[in-house]
């Protein structure tokens, strides 16, 4: 149960890094990098941010791998 607690506790302090830093405006860029597919018509507008999610998705692949050597 000590690793759990332990883990929970991470996740939150990794949380609420993440919401000071959107809440600063640290992380204005993410949503736009080069990658993301935006197409805008005259009453339509479709987004598809494909960089932004890959990269979300190796540095949560990170932390993970990461977590698990640790505890």
């Amino acid at each position: 149960m000590k690793s759990a607690g332990l883990m929970l506790v991470a996740a939150g302090v990794l949380l609420a890094v993440i919401g000071l830093l959107m809440y600063s405006g640290a992380l204005s860029w993410f949503g736009r990098l080069p990658g993301d597919l935006r197409w805008e018509g005259e009453h339509t507008r479709v987004y598809f941010p494909l960089t932004s999610m890959l990269l979300l998705s190796a540095l949560l692949s990170l932390l993970a791998f990461v977590l698990r050597r640790v505890l």
